[in-house]
């Protein structure tokens, strides 16, 4: 399939957030903000994927009308 740019972003900064972040994690939770971060981070992986999808859809639609 053909990409972009804006995929390859997108995909990289899934990947990069799926990655156990051990400093950030860590400094989340001394603070005591571990359930918060957490929280936040799965919304922005779900926010991400919505993105990534319409993306995608948006560049088939492109090929498929040229």
């Amino acid at each position: 399939m053909k990409t972009n740019a804006k995929i390859d972003a997108l995909q990289l900064m899934l990947t990069d957030l799926r990655t156990r972040h051990e400093p950030i994690r860590h400094k989340a939770a001394f603070k005591g903000c571990q359930p918060e971060f957490q929280t936040l981070v799965t919304k922005l992986i779900e926010q991400l994927e919505s993105e990534l999808l319409m993306e995608k859809h948006s560049l088939r639609e492109k090929i498929n009308n040229s």
